[in-house]
């Protein structure tokens, strides 16, 4: 199915909306208690089920959008559903915590494993917006590495040692801010090694 274009507003909504509601929802209930089923749930673990089939809705409009969804975004949508149902089933709020460092670390590894073969796995991702020549993809590529590990790093150094509050605020804000401000960093590289208008008819 070719993929469909659509105003990046709705994209970008589509992508973050779960995340901000979940952050939302958060500050909503996060000095609740709730039980279900003779059992009691604090608010973030209240959340964190809101926020399974949210983020599951999210990625299904998006797909009907445009027939399209993102390697990415289904590994992501994987995660949550695995270590936010485990959160919920097992009342515990480690695993949905360890989320981030699990995604980071799995899309680290798997760039680390193409440089290792001299491949930008990246490209293969991206390569139809960024245009580029080899040697520009893969120091991106290298960078990204660095940066993805350095994420999941970040998140266990947070989530082991701060409250739940400011995790979610580190989550929810840090670490896609973090994320958007690399991608301007690395203007120099992609405009260096742009073979756009190369490409061009």
């Amino acid at each position: 199915m070719a993929q469909r274009q659509i105003p990046q507003w709705v994209k970008s909504a589509l992508e973050l909306g779960p995340v901000i509601g979940f952050f939302v929802a958060y500050l909503w209930v996060k000095d609740e208690v709730f039980t279900f089923g003779g059992t009691e749930y604090d608010g973030f673990i209240v959340a964190t089920a809101v926020f399974i089939p949210v983020i599951l809705a999210s990625m299904g409009i998006l797909w009907w959008l445009t027939g399209h969804i993102s390697r990415m975004q289904i590994v992501t949508a994987v995660l949550v559903v695995v270590f936010g149902g485990l959160t919920v089933w097992l009342n515990d709020d480690r695993f949905i915590k360890m989320k981030p460092t699990m995604v980071y670390s799995l899309l680290g590894g798997i760039l680390a494993v193409g440089l290792l073969r001299g491949q930008s796995y990246l490209r293969v991702v991206m390569g139809e917006l960024l245009p580029m020549e080899h040697e520009g993809w893969m120091i991106l590529t290298k960078r990204m590495t660095g940066f993805f590990f350095l994420l999941a790093a970040s998140n266990e150094i947070v989530w082991r040692t701060q409250s739940t509050e400011v995790w979610v605020y580190f989550e929810t804000f840090v670490l896609t801010g973090a994320t958007f401000f690399f991608f301007i960093a690395q203007a120099g590289v992609i405009q260096r090694y742009s073979t756009a208008e190369e490409d061009q008819p």
